[in-house]
């Protein structure tokens, strides 16, 4: 298991949290206890989660992380949001590239709440005239 120093990133994406932590020198992936491939079984959502570490083609550290809430895709943005951030504590130079990336903005789209006498968000019933 991955111990000693860490750098520490929270990430968030629809109703996802990630918590993320980065340990300097080599290591495995891991998610919720599990290797990253068996925790996000789609590719595109791995790749979606690494993506910070191919912008900076950084592969020398080691990753934790705890996601709790949201579907696959939401945690995988999470996981992403909480990488970078980690990765930009760990080192100064690697903001401007993931910055640019637009890796450190958070996605602040969520489900819009259903509103009274509408049948969800904003489908309502079919309206008769007469």
């Amino acid at each position: 298991m991955l111990e000693g120093n860490y750098y520490y990133g929270l990430g968030r994406r629809k109703s996802a949290i990630a918590q993320v932590r980065v340990f300097p020198g080599g290591g495995p992936f891991i998610v919720n206890g599990k290797p990253i491939e068996q925790f996000l079984p789609l590719a595109f959502d791995r790749y979606h989660a690494l993506e910070p570490l191919r912008v900076l083609e950084e592969a020398n550290v080691g990753i934790s992380a705890l996601v709790k809430g949201g579907g696959q895709r939401g945690q995988a943005g999470a996981i992403r949001l909480g990488l970078a951030r980690a990765l930009c504590e760990m080192d100064r130079e690697f903001r401007p590239p993931l910055k640019r990336a637009g890796m450190l903005t958070r996605d602040a789209r969520v489900k819009e709440r259903k509103k009274p006498g509408l049948v969800g968000a904003r489908k309502a019933k079919q309206f008769t005239k007469r």
